[in-house]
């Protein structure tokens, strides 16, 4: 909040006088000295001196980025934080670039044949390490127009796909492997709000239908808008957004809310297992970013999540802090309002389930939310399951999230097993108590038999998380039987 009010005192921040300039990567290195310190992320160059005493991180994290590209340093410590809008203030201007040429695009689309780019325009990287490129092509009826996506893979789902379409502008984004391939076009003529998504999973095929608003044949797909028809790994790319509205929300437990938000009708969005988004808010007149991860409406609703061509609406157990700065202010939301919703993120695997006989599921507070899509889709869709445990931990009862519905649950399947910890039980709790321990771990952590596939889930506070993976290793559970998740 210091730094919020600095940025709005009107002090000048760049040094520039609210000039923009381009600047070229001799210029860059120039500034590269606490006092005189501009990093450049994603294109763009601002100058840090003045945030150096607010940044959380300390001034050298910020140093090892000065006078450079510090993109990628940025993702691997804090991709989540909206670095555009805490330090537009501060916006020196774009890193200087070589002029594009203009194409004719309606020539351009004739000569790419359905959609593949001529193999020059592949990267080596990717051509050699990573997946066969994909490519699309697009075909019409009178009232339809179908985009195909060919992914040359065959573990592809509709959790892979993620289409936006807002006015003329259309983006669909393919998950491929640690790659992202981006359909970015500018369509030449008007489509319908609604449309659906088909995925032939034994080919690697996406279809996109896409409903005309007139019944006119179109000569051409559409313009190239940036980074079209590219493949881009993952942790290159930057968070897309779209705005979702709140639908409902209800009380869980005395500080924790399930929000329900839909997305919007132009959008396909499905969240895979174990993977979060990032919820951003205008606060104060600064866009404020925190990720939490999806949960499903509820554990005893039906567990497989419906086969819809579009699922539309996105579920999140949030505790609120009354003291904190983006929890209250989503508390504050009214039922119609609108939050922004990013693309998902996350290196969860599916394929850790394959074959997995033991499911253990270490849990704090909000650190309950990867678990609970975790529950639905081990209680349904993994055969080889032999048991589920669950160890939830909280410091009173009042804070157990769902606790009659994890009850319920495990009284109905035999294989799921429930224990709860209080850390300030009352004198009348007959549970678990206490914290993460050597002692409640080795007594919880039993496998069904001496050589079962077995997997250890954990997330909760980094403190607690921290030194549940230590106690785990401890216990010779090895770094494939561990997945540790952010809360």
């Amino acid at each position: 909040m210091d730094w919020i009010r600095l940025t709005k005192s009107g002090k000048d921040l760049t040094g520039l006088k609210g000039r923009l300039i381009e600047v070229t990567e001799e210029e860059l290195k120039k500034h590269n000295k606490k006092d005189d310190c501009w990093i450049c992320i994603r294109g763009f160059v601002y100058n840090v001196s003045p945030y150096m005493e607010y940044h959380p991180g300390g001034e050298d994290e910020l140093m090892r980025a000065a006078g450079s590209d510090g993109t990628e340093l940025f993702d691997q410590v804090h991709r989540w934080v909206n670095y555009e809008s805490m330090l537009k203030e501060c916006l020196v201007g774009r890193m200087a670039i070589k002029p594009a040429v203009l194409k004719d695009y309606r020539e351009e689309e004739k000569k790419v044949l359905n959609g593949m780019l001529p193999k020059s325009q592949v990267t080596d990287t990717l051509a050699k390490e990573g997946p066969s490129y994909p490519s699309y092509d697009w075909f019409q009826t009178n009232s339809l127009v179908t985009i195909a996506i060919y992914t040359k893979q065959k573990d592809i789902n509709l959790d892979s796909i993620i289409v936006d379409h807002q006015d003329d502008s259309f983006r669909a984004e393919t998950i491929i492997k640690d790659c992202l391939y981006l359909i970015h076009i500018g369509l030449s003529h008007e489509v319908q709000e609604d449309f659906s998504v088909r995925v032939v999973e034994s080919v690697g095929k996406i279809e996109i239908v896409l409903k005309k608003k007139e019944n006119t044949s179109w000569d051409f797909l559409g313009h190239p808008l940036e980074n079209h028809n590219s493949l881009i790994p993952r942790k290159d790319t930057g968070l897309y957004y779209r705005k979702c509205q709140l639908i409902s929300k209800e009380n869980v437990t005395h500080d924790t809310r399930l929000f329900c938000l839909m997305l919007p009708p132009s959008t396909h969005l499905q969240v895979p297992i174990g993977q979060h988004v990032y919820l951003k808010l205008p606060i104060t007149g600064t866009e404020i970013v925190k990720p939490y991860t999806p949960v499903s409406g509820s554990l005893l609703s039906e567990f497989k999540e419906p086969v819809l061509p579009n699922n539309k609406y996105i579920y999140f157990l949030i505790k609120i802090y009354h003291t904190g700065l983006f929890t209250p202010e989503l508390d504050r939301l009214q039922i119609g309002d609108f939050v922004s919703v990013s693309s998902p993120e996350g290196n969860f695997k599916i394929s850790k389930f394959q074959e997995l006989e033991d499911l253990f599921l270490l849990a704090a507070g909000t650190g309950f939310t990867p678990m609970v899509k975790i529950l639905n889709y081990a209680l349904t869709d993994i055969p080889s399951l032999r048991k589920v445990k669950l160890m939830f931990f909280n410091k009173t009862e009042d804070d157990i999230i769902w606790r009659s519905q994890l009850e319920k649950l495990a009284f109905k399947d035999k294989r799921l097993d429930v224990e709860f910890v209080l850390s300030a039980p009352i004198s009348e709790w007959n549970g678990k108590q206490g914290h993460i321990s050597p002692a409640l771990l080795s007594e919880f952590l039993k496998r069904n038999l001496d050589k079962s596939k077995v997997l250890v889930c954990i997330c909760g506070p980094v403190p607690f998380t921290e030194q549940g993976v230590r106690l785990l290793q401890d216990l010779n559970f090895s770094k494939n039987e561990i997945h540790s998740f952010t809360a």
